[in-house]
């Protein structure tokens, strides 16, 4: 699911590489056609789906003399990921789209490979409970959280103490609030070390990414919030650590580079051979760290608020956080606009303690009315 964004297209790089492993059966896209349609042509998938109805007929006209099936909307994303073919659901969506087709997926018995961090952000608890309903196994892509699945591996029946998280600090470390009243979009998606989508790239800049990848932490490996903690290191070379109760701590290091949590989690447990650049220490004479600045990034406080406060607060943070991030890339609001955009939303909706599915729905329906309607 989302085939032709930043990790949808290095999943295809993979699954080229190694065609004696995997193959394709569905893949979706959002708006992408043109993409799609030379995916499609490539990988010979059974299904395509396209998510802009609008662009049905161009998808359908050039994918069905290959005879492959062609459907557009969200519901048959929701109806794809059941097929009886499918193995395991690459969820490569970004944001709160990626929910419903998830559950749908887990509740067919797919195992997960996990790229959408707000599907866990917004539902953790029922996400979680729903996968171990059905045996299904979610394996995180996300490489902070794939170095902590690394890191945990064979290490199952041992207490963790903490867990860290490594942040690059985005194109921003260490500006002040003053520095970055006007900073533009520009700016913004300049990120000094990932190559990645325009949503996903502000939301680094900003720390709201490391604030959603704390909750989505929290729900991957059973963790109190005192149990995750977040450091700043500019090389992303550790992209993350475990701390154990005996005071051992183990990292994962490698290159910046989304193929290998990607392979890992399509793999696992078994470890591909790649010509992918190999991390050499002699480049990297030296690692830095830093405390992040949650007075000047105040987004990645917010998360931790939310975290703590649990309910359907997390929902309302990722849902104005959508929203807010989309007006900053239509130059509608500032940078610093984001978090404010956030904080007053988690202020103004009701709060739930319990919430069921039709409740987080709700929720991000209505934080996306109440946010914009902050911004102005």
């Amino acid at each position: 699911m989302g085939s032709t964004g930043s990790i949808g297209t290095q999943t295809v790089e993979i699954i080229n590489t190694f065609p004696e492993l995997f193959e394709v059966e569905v893949l979706t896209a959002g708006s992408n056609a043109d993409l799609l349609i030379t995916q499609a042509s490539q990988l010979k998938p059974n299904v395509v789906v396209i998510g802009e109805e609008s662009l049905y007929d161009k998808v359908h006209a050039a994918l069905d003399p290959l005879d492959i099936k062609v459907y557009a909307g969200n519901n048959a994303l929701s109806s794809v990921v059941q097929m009886e073919e499918i193995d395991i659901v690459l969820t490569a969506l970004v944001g709160y789209v990626g929910l419903l087709p998830t559950i749908k997926a887990i509740e067919a018995g797919k195992h997960i490979a996990l790229a959408n961090k707000e599907t866990l952000v917004v539902a953790g608890e029922l996400i979680t409970q729903l996968a171990e309903e059905k045996g299904v196994n979610i394996y995180p892509v996300d490489s902070e959280h794939s170095a902590i699945f690394q890191c945990l591996a064979g290490e199952w029946n041992n207490p963790v103490e903490k867990i860290i998280l490594t942040a690059s600090g985005g194109p921003f470390r260490g500006k002040t609030r003053e520095e970055l009243a006007n900073v533009s979009k520009a700016q913004a998606l300049k990120h000094p070390n990932w190559e990645m989508g325009a949503k996903i790239t502000i939301d680094s800049a900003s720390l709201m990414n490391k604030g959603l990848e704390v909750i989505e932490a929290k729900w991957l490996f059973h963790l109190n919030p005192d149990q995750i903690e977040v450091v700043v290191h500019p090389q992303s070379i550790i992209h993350s650590m475990v701390e154990f109760e005996d005071g051992s701590l183990k990292a994962q290091l490698g290159m910046p580079d989304m193929r290998l949590p990607i392979q890992y989690a399509l793999g696992y447990p078994k470890r591909l051979k790649n010509d992918f650049p190999k991390f050499n220490i002699f480049d990297y004479p030296s690692f830095t760290f830093e405390k992040p600045d949650t007075n000047t990034f105040q987004n990645l406080a917010l998360a931790y608020e939310a975290m703590r406060k649990g309910g359907n607060a997390p929902c309302v943070l990722n849902a104005a956080n959508e929203i807010a991030v989309q007006l900053f890339l239509e130059d509608k609001i500032s940078f610093l606009e984001i978090a404010d955009v956030v904080a007053k939303s988690l202020a103004k909706i009701p709060y739930l303690c319990n919430p069921s599915l039709d409740d987080y729905i709700h929720t991000d329906k209505e934080t996306r009315s109440k946010a914009m309607e902050l911004a102005c």
